[in-house]
């Protein structure tokens, strides 16, 4: 494994961020760590990187303890949300600049900024100041930045959040064809779970500095270890309901069964429910329905949505999920 986390804590005062993470990412690999806001995902990262200090544990590079050493001696590349460009750099300038202060002769520094900016698609940009770029070139000029250093590992804080809608769609495409193109370990931090399913090799759910679960997209989709990583992958999220509930016999007793807005259907057979609201999402439609006590969610084609307050729910064959409500984890 090029990136190893065992054991790993990280505290401010008594209060305890990350709790004993156990973590590893394989050499050419994208690991995205994926989880809500305060979750501990950027400290995990800045651990890694070394510009936060761990309480216990170790964090591993390529078979070298690097826990106590310095950011600059771990040879790790961070891209930051903020981009941190230099305002009064150029591009050239700023992706070579990490090369510089570390004695490479200026001309080789040039020469591998040069590379590294065509590499990425902002070759032509090269004599340009940050201040007129576009966010998504500043993306590029900060990606250079890292893959000029040839780091053992690729450290990604939210590389996409400050982009609009269109553009983090079309930079989420790059990043999968850049990584398929250089390769090297990367972690890569997000909160959205579309970049984390279209991204990652495999993902790490992180929930309050704990690991809910790590597996590839498929994993995570189909076989959520736990009722939080069955909510929180999904829009709508998951329906979950007792299995003695509206829709009885799908599950053992006593347990809790999970189902995808997308796996009911709705028609005029099946369980009774009353429509609470419909809202038309493009060509989807979301159906909120009360099931006696009960509220869940499906997803419909648009044009099939109830026409009335009145339908009848079904669920789609082998698509229950069964956890343990005592646990929250499958069963």
């Amino acid at each position: 494994m090029t990136l190893s986390v065992t054991g790993l804590r990280v505290a401010h005062g008594a209060n305890e961020v990350l709790h004993g993470l156990d973590l590893t990412v394989a050499r050419d690999e994208l690991l995205v760590v994926l989880g809500p806001s305060g979750a501990g995902k950027s400290t995990l990262l800045r651990a890694v990187a070394g510009l936060t200090p761990v309480s216990a544990g170790r964090v591993t590079i390529r078979d070298r303890d690097v826990t106590r050493l310095r950011p600059g001696q771990r040879n790790v590349a961070m891209v930051f949300q903020s981009y941190a460009l230099f305002p009064h750099l150029t591009t050239a300038e700023n992706i070579a600049f990490g090369l510089i202060v570390r004695d490479m002769p200026k001309a080789e520094a040039t020469e591998r900024a040069r590379r590294a900016a065509v590499t990425v698609g902002c070759g032509h940009l090269l004599d340009r100041r940050p201040g007129q770029l576009s966010g998504g070139e500043r993306q590029r000029v900060a990606l250079a930045r890292a893959l000029v250093r040839e780091p053992d590992v690729f450290l990604l804080d939210e590389p996409l959040s400050n982009l609009d809608a269109e553009l983090r769609v079309e930079m989420r495409a790059e990043l999968k064809a850049l990584h398929a193109r250089v390769g090297g370990a990367t972690l890569h931090v997000t909160h959205d779970q579309v970049e984390a399913l279209v991204l990652g090799d495999r993902i790490a759910v992180l929930r309050e500095g704990r690991i809910e679960q790590v597996g590839t997209p498929d994993e995570i989709w189909h076989a959520p270890a736990t009722t939080f990583v069955a909510r929180f992958i999904g829009s709508p999220p998951m329906n979950l309901l007792p299995s003695g509930g509206p829709l009885s016999g799908l599950a053992p007793p006593g347990t809790l069964i999970g189902i995808r807005p997308g796996a009911l259907r709705l028609g005029d057979q099946g369980t009774p429910a009353r429509v609470e609201r419909i809202e038309v999402v493009g060509e989807d439609a979301h159906v909120y329905l009360r099931l006696g006590e009960h509220s869940a969610v499906a997803r419909v084609p648009a044009a099939e949505r109830p026409a009335s307050d009145e339908t009848h729910v079904t669920v789609r064959d082998g698509k229950v999920h069964v956890f343990d409500p005592s646990t929250g984890k499958r069963a």
